[in-house]
């Protein structure tokens, strides 16, 4: 697919964005709204400065695109970090003779949603896969029961 590059005042687009500067649905003023090519919703939506004449939008320029898409890469990394943190969980465990890490995997699946729990060891070795509820609460307790029991099925 081709880049399209489009560069005015109130419209960008380059490298995979575009940067869309709008009337300010919330009251006066403007407000720039980014798109990841595909994507439906913006990425980041802010404030836009207004321009000399305090009607009219302050136009776009590289320097300021560069910056908002920096911005929305950034969002959307940190949307995606608290994605995962809510869907892996990890606890380490130490026992007699090695250390395990037993992890908890949430798949929100629409038909099934499931969770995996995986136990690996210090040389990062499976020891053990086993399919549980999404709800399952994993803790330190709960890990080390599993290994304990010799990875049974809670």
């Amino acid at each position: 697919m081709e880049d399209v590059r489009v560069h005015e005042d109130r419209l960008w687009q380059d490298d995979g964005w575009t940067a869309r500067v709008v009337k300010n649905e919330d009251g006066d003023g403007w407000a720039v709204a980014m798109y990841q090519d595909g994507e439906s919703e913006p990425a980041l939506v802010g404030p836009w400065t207004m321009g000399r004449d305090k009607v009219n939008p302050k136009p776009l320029d590289h320097a300021a695109f560069q910056t908002l898409v920096k911005t929305a890469r950034e969002v959307l990394r940190r949307h995606e970090q608290q994605r995962r943190a809510q869907l892996h969980r990890e606890v380490t465990v130490s026992m007699a003779d090695d250390t395990v890490t037993v992890a908890l995997d949430i798949i929100p699946d629409e038909d099934s949603p499931h969770a995996i729990l995986t136990a690996v060891d210090a040389l990062g070795d499976e020891l053990a896969r086993m399919q549980v509820a999404p709800d399952f609460k994993l803790s330190r307790s709960a890990a080390a029961s599993w290994i304990e029991s010799g990875f049974q099925r809670f």
